[in-house]
Formats: structure tokens, sequence, C-alpha cells
């Protein structure tokens, strides 16, 4: 299995400079070997296999950089460029723009060539960079490779990621165990334990903050030096609004996997939740529902427990947990409290939907043991 850890690094002016140039010097091998490809193509029908030693001759300055960041480049594109022939679905290659691609590069460890240490990273070329070394990886890890990559507000991480051998063994979840999450644009998920989450919503904290610095970069002339620092300063606060956000959607995540044993969620499409059709689209961008089902999938799945999603087509808050009866009239998302006509039961429509979900998905459950 595979893991990465994320750290804040703090490179010196001259590691800043050769990060630079190994991000541009990544960025035009990509560029120059897929134009290559294509027009090799066009005149032959068939496809060219090159490689980033077959320009350091005429672009010398290719030599100045870490090897194995421009063998991971010709990968990548060898990837993408196979997966298109495979399903052209997928799009074919495009090229990197400056301004627009992420700045970062992967290189792999060779022979102790990537050291962690307590406050640095020892990375080829670089050197001990200066870093913030908030956890170490357990012992048994086998390091591979690092990804250095730059943000737009200037600030510079660096990814490790390590190898492992792990026996998993699969935990059977019951009842008691098992809990029903409802999502909800207001409150973030109420449970069938009955409660609720509560969405701090960081986007909107930060939205006047950062609709007075988007208007003074309204006034700056557009390429000068005063315009590039508050760009960066608009940078840096959307930075902190997804560290905020992802920060908490961690702890979130965490703490459900750790409390129990099956977590029953609905497959909703937030992509069309979020249009402006919907209403209200930036509470669901904000909230990062998305993300926080990634997380929690994986934090399930190293400690051997399940995630089951329930279809979305599955009338959950329709039907009374009580009773069973199935009322449309609780498709009206104004109405917040229900009262089922057939047993007479009150319940608030987010909570009760939170039930059916847990019992739904502990049937979909036990129906994959059966058939495993």
């Amino acid at each position: 299995m595979n893991k990465a850890y994320k750290y804040r690094i703090y490179p010196t002016t001259d590691q800043k400079l050769l990060f630079g140039k190994t991000f541009g010097c990544c960025r035009f091998i990509w560029n120059i070997m897929l134009s290559d490809k294509i027009s090799y193509y066009q005149t032959h029908k068939a496809m060219f296999y090159n490689t980033p030693a077959m320009y350091k001759a005429d672009h010398l300055f290719l030599k100045e950089v870490d090897s194995l960041a421009l063998a991971n480049v010709q990968l990548h594109l060898q990837s993408a460029y196979n997966s298109f022939f495979r399903q052209p679905k997928v799009g074919f290659p495009r090229y990197k723009s400056r301004h627009h691609c992420k700045d970062s590069y992967t290189t792999n460890d060779q022979k102790g060539s990537i050291v962690i240490g307590n406050d640095y990273i020892k990375l080829p070329k670089a050197g001990n960079v200066p870093a913030k070394i908030h956890r170490h990886a357990p012992s048994g890890y086998r390091l591979k490779s690092a990804t250095v990559s730059m943000e737009r507000d200037g600030s510079y991480y660096c990814s490790v990621l390590y190898t492992y051998d792990a026996v998993i063994t699969s935990v059977i979840a019951v009842p008691d165990t098992t809990v029903g999450l409802d999502y909800k644009s207001n409150g973030f998920y109420v449970s069938s334990d009955g409660e609720t989450c509560g969405s701090p919503k960081y986007h909107r904290r930060a939205q006047m903050k950062l609709t007075k610095a988007q208007r003074k970069l309204r006034h700056k002339t557009i390429g000068s030096s005063n315009y590039y620092k508050q760009q960066k300063l608009i940078a840096r606060i959307y930075r902190k609004t997804v560290c905020q956000r992802n920060d908490f959607l961690n702890k979130q995540s965490l703490a459900l996997a750790e409390r129990y044993d099956l977590v029953c969620i609905e497959d909703l499409d937030m992509k069309s939740q979020s249009n402006r059709g919907f209403g209200n689209g930036k509470a669901v961008m904000d909230n990062s529902w998305g993300r926080f089902v990634y997380m929690l999938d994986y934090k399930l799945s190293d400690r051997g427990k399940s995630l089951i999603k329930v279809s979305r087509w599955y009338p959950s808050s329709q039907i009374c947990h009580t009773c069973g009866h199935q009322d449309p009239i609780t498709k009206d998302l104004n109405i917040r409290t229900v009262t089922c006509p057939i047993c007479n039961s009150t319940y608030d429509r987010d909570y009760n939907a939170a039930l059916n979900i847990r019992d739904e998905g502990y049937r979909l459950y036990i129906e994959q043991l059966k058939s495993a």
C-alpha cells in the first residue's frame, strides 16, 4: 500500500531558483516531447518513443535540474498519450501553460537521495531544504518519491510517498456500530444518532476580506509589481480557506472512522446540486462534501471498515421511519418537519432521512457479505 505525508518547506533563495528552473524544465520537456510525438504520428502514423536525454544536447539548461524529475514527466506524458488511444473520451494530452498549470515536479529516491530529517528534507540537487516535519513515517515504511510544489500564494510543499506492507483485517459491522449520514447544506450532515455536524462555512467567513482585496486589485495597473503583490494576497486568503476546510474535513472523517464500523451515505450528484438552479451552490461548494466522502472512504478502508453508498433515487426523505409509509409531500424541501398521516409520528426530515439511509445501507451491506 501507498501513503503520502505532505510537509511545508521553506527553501532558501537559491533553492527557490532551482525549483523554479525545475518547474520550467519539466513544463518545457512536456511540451517539446508532446510536439514531437504529434509531428511523428502525423507523418508516420506510428507512436514515437522519445526521452528527455534526446534533448539535452540542444538544450543545455536541462542538465541543471534533477534528471529524475524529467524522467517522471516522460512517464506521465506516455501514460496520458496511451490513455487517449485506449479511451479517447479521456481527451488528448494538452500543452502546459506557464500561467495556468501547477508548478510541481516529482523525483524518486535512489539509495538515500531523499532523506526526511527532524527539521529538513534532503532533495536531489537542492540539498537540505528547511521544513516543518510535523510527523515521521512509522518503521517499515519505504520511501519511494517526493513531489515538490509551489502554491499560488508562493508557499512551497513537499509530498513524500511511502510504500508499506499491511494486513488489513475486515471488521464485521453490526447495527449498533452503523451510522447513516444525510447531507445538509446548512449543517453539513445529520447522523442517525441525532447529531448535527454543523458547517463552519469558511469561505463565507472570508468573503468580506476577499471582496476588499479583489476591489483593491481592480485599481492596480496590470503587470505592475503592486498588481502581483495584491494577487498573491488574494491567493493567501483562498489558501487559508482551503487549509481550514481540509483540517475540518479530516477531523470529522477521522472521528467517524474511529467511532463506527459502517457508515452509510447517499450517492449524491454534488455537481448538479451546486448549479444556480438549485439555489444554494455556494453552500454546496463551501461544504466540499465530495472531498469529505473521499477522506472518509480511505480512512475506513485503512481500518478494515466499510462505506456504503445508497442510491440517490432511494426516497429516504419521503419514507416514515416508524411505519414505512411514503409521503410525496416531503418532496418539497421547504417542509422541514413532517407528521406522518398514518402513524401520526412527527419527525425532522433530515433525521428521518438519516435513519432510512442507515437501514437501507445496512441491508445493502448484508447483501454484499452474503454474495462475497
